[in-house]
């Protein structure tokens, strides 16, 4: 493996064109007798360039200078040392072409997959650094903001960042590619555009092809375009890993659900489609005692179905419920549909959203 016919200058500090080159090899895994035969020069001199280019980066040891030579692109995962092109490489779209082949899903326990394959991301530290990078599609994440969204205020003790972002290079990289996963520079890091989807993000532009179709008044493809959006769940979200930003993410990502269904279950009691919602809000209503929203739908459905003894019950435990937990009683909603139940006032009942 050639190390010679380059000068690569890492970011970082000051280095010699010898002791790129060097650190080139190094971060490739040659040995000193190895990079002394490719750079034809003694293997004492080997050790010298080492010790120098370790001291100037502030490294501690070789396995460093190997991360080093990782994280600020002197060698790229798969590819050997980073060289001069001998003939123009194509453009990343054109690489690109065929769509991205890295898949990371996070709407439940994360994974991700290469080309169908599933990919072993390792501990949940490392899984929650991939994660904190996922979350923030086309920005450059800092050193610091990993940290304090993976460690919050008790930080490891050692820069581990650079190791984990080698490891998650090397778990994600393609193969054949020149393009390594996650980019980074002096400000941190990112995931590569368009190399990588997300089902975050897929599940969100699902959900506005969906708000797109109601108000363009298809609220039958409203409901089939939502329901592709709550098929990408697969249980909690990010579920297990630790940080305050996955903490933060699973609250907020399962509160996205509960919209999702509500939505999608209003949209199918507008379509007349009364008795379809029952067994998923008469769920919610059992994770969610206290929705008063999803309560007063259940009971809409349910009344609308011709079961209107078992719609006044869900009231009735629902303002057990509130008073219980609460000490509140229901609120608006979940009243005025009460009352138009006893009243019988189906066509009212009948009509769009919750808060007649």
């Amino acid at each position: 493996m050639p190390t010679t016919g380059a000068t690569i200058q890492p970011p970082a500090a000051p280095l010699g064109h010898q002791e790129c080159q060097v650190l080139q090899a190094v971060g490739c895994g040659l040995r000193d007798d190895e990079i002394a035969a490719c750079l034809g020069i003694p293997e004492d001199a080997v050790a010298g360039h080492l010790a120098r280019i370790l001291a100037r980066l502030g490294l501690r040891d070789r396995a460093a200078a190997i991360v080093h030579a990782f994280d600020c692109g002197v060698v790229t995962p798969g590819r050997g040392p980073r060289g001069r092109a001998t003939s123009p490489a194509p453009p990343p779209a054109a690489r690109r072409a065929s769509g991205p082949r890295l898949q990371i899903s996070m709407l439940g326990p994360l994974r991700a997959w290469r080309d169908g394959r599933p990919l072993d991301l390792g501990h949940l530290r490392r899984q929650a650094v991939l994660t904190t990078l996922a979350l923030c599609p086309g920005r450059t994440v800092s050193q610091q903001e990993l940290l304090d969204s993976v460690w919050g205020e008790e930080p490891p003790n050692t820069n581990v960042i650079p190791v984990y972002i080698y490891r998650l290079r090397k778990i994600l990289h393609a193969e054949g590619s020149p393009d390594p996963a996650i980019e980074s520079d002096r400000h941190g890091y990112r995931l590569l555009p368009g190399a990588v989807t997300v089902d975050v993000a897929r599940m969100e532009e699902l959900a506005g092809a969906a708000g797109a179709a109601e108000r363009a008044g298809d609220l039958a493809e409203a409901v089939r375009v939502c329901s592709q959006a709550l098929d990408l769940f697969r249980g909690e979200p990010l579920a297990g890993l630790p940080g305050p930003l996955a903490e933060l993410e699973r609250l907020r990502l399962t509160e996205r659900r509960v919209v999702l269904v509500q939505r999608k279950l209003d949209w199918q009691m507008r379509l007349g489609r009364h008795t379809e919602p029952i067994a998923e809000l008469s769920a919610l209503t059992v994770a969610q005692p206290l929705n008063e929203p999803a309560a007063a739908m259940l009971m809409r459905a349910l009344y609308l179905s011709g079961r209107q003894a078992d719609a006044l019950t869900v009231f009735d435990r629902t303002r057990r419920r509130l008073a219980e937990d609460l000490g509140v009683d229901p609120g608006p909603v979940l009243r005025r549909t009460h009352q138009m139940i006893l009243r019988g006032d189906d066509a009212r009942l009948g009509r769009a959203g919750t808060a007649q």
